[in-house]
């Protein structure tokens, strides 16, 4: 949540910011600012609304000359959005400015430890203390009064800092929230995401925990939170900036739904090799992998979905318990871990605040941790044990769909390895799937090439007020991510349930005419599904099924039935969630919303 971008160098400095914020703007919407140096006062421009009422004020940066500034664009946490709630935030004279990414925790202990000296404030950010704090440690030495403000404060943070007093330097510093600095000859950059930096350098360091750096117009510094300098090694950027942007969609969610047979493909190709699964980056051999005695997968939103199908594939293809949880969950449980327990932590970010803080505290226990993260070089990535990454590219709009769908085929890959380690499938039974998952990328082009038929669906239930999602096993995983998706994007109240749930409370809920999609796959529980639907029609309700092709027979008791190609029933969630994405997608935008930007979310959410 929230986007960062600074520059210093021999261009113009707000036409960059701009740009930058541009590309981050799905981290947050709310409001958005930032701060030019014109070489004698550090000017501030910041406004409520999208990213556009920033643009038209400044006439696209050119009312706010200077060559080092620094941009945000915000999620709100602390206070409304607003023009004085926006950042950058500055001390009262504005000769000390910031932006920040995160949450301060202890923020109004500080702030009344301030007032009592007679600092005032005027918004009701975190944000402005850490402004206020820097004033007041400050004595002509940048480097030394951020570091005393570090040691005081608690929370997350990632943070962009310019001192009128040192015009020519901009300092930036994290700990627990994303930051990465881009080198360039025309200057230097501090970004929450490369592809904010993309379109002007290629060579980036990632900024570990409580690291500072100073960025010059031709050089950086980075120093450990004990003021020691720092060497560090950057990192080139191998994909393209075209990834990141639209070509052509009106938005990015149909852009990434499309993308989903590539990224399907990229994930799994490379980890089919010699008749097997090859997972260079796993860092386990088949000894260590079947001295594992139970797994936990930690995960939040659609990521915590992905778990809930891995648990069915992991027990029923290699016989090992594992538990799901929501990572917001797990850190308070007290859970019990132990050397021989595996703990995946999924985030397509890889900067998931309870995620990385789950994945700390499994370590802390003794447990082996494995990161399965979209972003290479992400936090969970370099502190997790091991790392099995999804190559989806870059995932722009809010509401997840190509991350999903690659998160789903790393967890399927790892459970058929861990399957074949310990014995317990065949052979010729995991021949059988491996064929059956390089046929995944093809099904899904597929049904995505049938959207039409979703849209002309969708369009009937604009104005619906609820809609319900039921299955059976993987069916109800599918269910689960069938009625995120369509609740975060078109807000209509969704839920899903258990089937089999139905007729313990919840079957009081369905009335004449009230959609219920209903997902069928797994051949063992197709009959008892059936059996479902015909409770809840008989109640009124209308049901669109979404089953396997040649289970014809539920077109006798479901309304619209949409068919997905044949798969191992382990694999039937790739295939069956795309037309309920679809069906989520076409329903927001027949109501004229911005699906790539739903209200009151952000893309990344970095703090707890």
């Amino acid at each position: 949540m929230c986007g960062i971008v600074g520059y210093i160098g021999n261009k113009q400095a707000a036409p960059i910011l701009l740009d930058g914020l541009g590309k981050l703007e799905y981290r947050g919407y709310d409001s958005a600012g930032m701060a030019v140096f014109d070489g004698q006062e550090i000017r501030i421009a910041k406004a409520k609304g999208r990213l556009k009422v920033l643009y038209n004020m400044t006439r696209g940066g050119g009312t706010m000359p200077g060559t080092a500034g620094i941009g945000h664009t915000r999620w709100a946490t602390h206070g409304e959005p607003s023009d004085t709630n926006a950042h950058p935030h500055s001390n009262e004279d504005a000769s000390i400015v910031v932006v920040h990414n995160g949450i301060i925790e202890n923020y109004m202990k500080l702030k009344k430890k301030l007032e009592a000296r007679g600092y005032q404030f005027h918004s009701e950010t975190d944000t402005e203390v850490i402004a206020q704090m820097l004033d007041y440690y400050y004595r002509g030495n940048p480097l030394e009064a951020i570091m005393k403000v570090m040691h005081r404060m608690e929370g997350s943070y990632a943070l962009g800092i310019m001192f009128r007093d040192h015009p020519g330097e901009i300092y930036a510093v994290r700990k627990d929230s994303p930051l990465v600095v881009g080198q360039s000859p025309e200057g230097n950059f501090i970004a929450s995401d490369v592809p904010a930096i993309l379109k002007y350098t290629r060579e980036v360091y990632f900024i570990e925990n409580e690291e500072l750096v100073c960025l010059k117009a031709d050089s950086l510094n980075f120093y450990n939170i004990d003021e020691e300098e720092l060497q560090k090694e950057p990192v080139t950027i191998e994909w393209d900036i075209h990834a990141a942007e639209k070509g052509g969609y009106a938005y990015f969610m149909m852009k990434e739904m499309q993308e989903q047979p590539k990224a399907v493909a990229d994930t799994l190709n490379p980890r089919l090799k010699n008749g097997g699964i090859e997972i260079e980056e796993l860092g386990m051999d088949e000894e260590e992998l079947r001295a594992v005695e139970k797994i936990f997968i930690v995960a939040c939103g659609s990521a915590y979905h992905t778990g809930v199908t891995a648990k069915y594939v992991f027990e029923g293809l290699a016989r090992i318990p594992v538990e799901v949880d929501l990572a917001s969950e797990f850190r308070y449980r007290n859970p019990i871990l132990n050397k021989n327990t595996l703990v995946l932590i999924v985030s397509q970010s890889g900067e998931t605040a309870d995620s990385l803080a789950a994945l700390r505290q499994a370590r802390a226990l003794g447990s082996r941790t494995m990161g399965i993260v979209n972003v290479v070089g992400s936090s969970i990535a370099r502190e997790a044990d091991s790392v099995l990454y999804t190559w989806a590219g870059p995932e722009i709009a809010v509401a997840t769909t190509k991350a999903y769908s690659t998160q789903l085929i790393a967890l399927y890959l790892l459970a058929l390895k861990f399957a074949s380690a310990r014995g317990t499938l065949r052979k010729e039974e995991l021949q059988t799937m491996l064929e059956d998952l390089r046929q995944l990328p093809e099904q899904i082009s597929l049904l995505l090439s049938h959207k039409e038929k979703v849209q002309k669906f969708a369009n009937r239930y604009l104005a619906a007020e609820h809609i319900f999602f039921i299955g059976r096993g993987i069916d109800y995983a599918i269910s689960l991510e069938g009625s995120l998706k369509l609740k975060e994007i078109s807000y209509i109240h969704s839920e899903a349930y258990a089937a089999g749930e139905l007729k313990h409370g919840t079957i009081s809920l369905i009335e004449e005419g009230r959609l219920v999609v209903a997902v069928l796959t797994q051949p063992e529980l197709y009959k008892k599904t059936i059996s479902n639907i015909v409770e809840v029609k008989s109640r009124g309700a209308f049901v669109m099924a979404v089953t396997t092709a040649g289970n014809t027979e539920v077109e006798k008791v479901a309304d619209y039935v949409i068919y997905i190609p044949e798969t191992n029933p382990y694999f039937t969630n790739s295939l069956a969630v795309i037309p309920l994405q679809l069906f989520g997608y076409y329903v927001a935008i027949g109501k004229g919303l911005d699906v790539d930007k739903p209200r009151n979310l952000a893309k990344s959410v970095t703090v707890e």
